[in-house]
């Protein structure tokens, strides 16, 4: 066995400390700490979070049953919930929010190479958001119905990798579609969206930045064709059109050409219809660009359901805000782990192994040298289909 040091130090290995140093001066994140600082506070954060942590009472029990190996984790002996709690509430979260897009930054030149079902060197974005209920008696200011509150991420993902790429935090009342303005399109970059964000005037925003956009088309789309090109059936493809959009405001909001391609999943037999400004792909190709959109679906799995933003430590929106961050980069931390280390294991097993070896003095490639099975369930995610 491996005398040195604990699993959860080497993880650290891959966390920027420099950089860490310079944000917290930047936001003075250290002003008036006597033992807590922000390098503590982000250490026991994402212990809470590899570890499946709770409750503040529950970070302190498990920390003060483990006292001896705190130091060479970076993490002071004696965290008290207090402390915890204090710092959540109080401590700038943007500092957080710093941190995590610049792992997010390192783990996407890491994925840059990553091989796709189609062939493209572009950039390519799925974007969504999800809505994280919270008790309107704690979280009064994320209030969005009379007895509900809540906040919405949206998020757009590099799907090489599944690395997010834009996050934008709201409360749980801005329509989806609003958060498009908040996105600086990447020219020849291509982002996947669902019909909730069939707004032709975004949609245009898009193609006028030279950016390309898959999305699929609700049943009152209208749509004048002009060209068609024959598909092969057997794919499934069933037309692949170019054409125009009628109606009375769709011809103003977006006045050009438009792609529409038709397909129907041999799984469930729906015919599927997509709308692009890409022109030149294959048919097949915008279908299977569509599918890549599960990608940020399954970050939104492993966010809510294996990192924990579902039971916040604070109920300010700082904390909150700082949970949040620290659970992203953490997410983020983890990816580049895999990619360093070469790791052939999907995320669930890593952060499955990390959950128990976290304290274990070995060296970590031996911690994932052990064959387990494949998730069944993270597989049939991965898959995925076109619904």
């Amino acid at each position: 066995m491996h005398q040195g040091r604990s699993v959860f130090s080497q993880v650290m290995d891959y966390f920027p400390e420099r950089e860490f140093q310079s944000i917290v001066e930047r936001y003075e994140g250290n002003k008036w700490v006597q033992s807590f600082t922000c390098r503590s506070h982000f250490n026991v954060m994402a212990f809470a979070q590899l570890t499946g942590r709770e409750s503040l009472r529950d970070i302190e029990t498990c920390l003060a049953a483990n006292s001896r190996h705190l130091h060479h984790m970076g993490i002071q002996s004696g965290v008290s919930r207090n402390n915890l709690a204090h710092a959540n509430e109080t401590r700038d979260w943007r500092i957080y929010r710093d941190v995590a897009l610049l792992l997010i930054g390192l783990a996407r030149r890491l994925y840059a190479g990553e091989p796709l079902d189609v062939d493209l060197s572009n950039a390519i974005y799925a974007f969504d958001s999800t809505t994280v209920e919270l008790c309107l008696s704690l979280f009064p200011w994320a209030s969005f119905r009379k007895t509900k509150a809540g906040i919405k991420m949206h998020t757009s993902v590099d799907v090489r990798g599944n690395i997010p790429s834009f996050i934008h935090i709201t409360d749980a009342k801005q329509h989806d579609v609003n958060a498009l303005d908040e996105i600086a399109f990447e020219p020849g970059a291509y982002y996947l969206v669902d019909r909730g964000y069939l707004d032709f005037k975004r949609l245009y925003g898009i193609s006028a930045a030279g950016s390309f956009f898959v999305t699929r088309a609700k049943k009152n789309t209208l749509f004048r064709r002009r060209y068609s090109s024959p598909v092969d059936k057997a794919l499934g493809l069933r037309s692949d059109q170019q054409g125009v959009l009628c109606g009375v405001k769709a011809p103003k909001q977006y006045p050009a050409p438009v792609r529409r391609v038709t397909y129907r999943d041999p799984k469930t037999d729906k015919r599927l219809c997509f709308l692009t400004n890409s022109m030149l792909i294959p048919a097949i190709d915008v279908c299977r660009l569509y599918k890549m959109r599960w990608q940020v679906e399954l970050f939104f799995k492993w966010i809510k359901q294996h990192l924990r933003i579902k039971r916040f430590l604070g109920t300010s929106q700082n904390a909150v805000h700082v949970q949040i961050w620290i659970a992203i980069a953490t997410y983020t931390l983890v990816a580049i782990l895999i990619k360093e280390l070469r790791l052939t294991k999907s995320m669930y097993d890593v952060l499955q192994f990390l959950s128990v070896s976290i304290f274990e003095k070995a060296l970590i490639i031996e911690v994932f040298s052990e064959t387990v099975p494949e998730s069944k369930t993270e597989n049939r995610l991965i898959q995925g289909e076109l619904l």
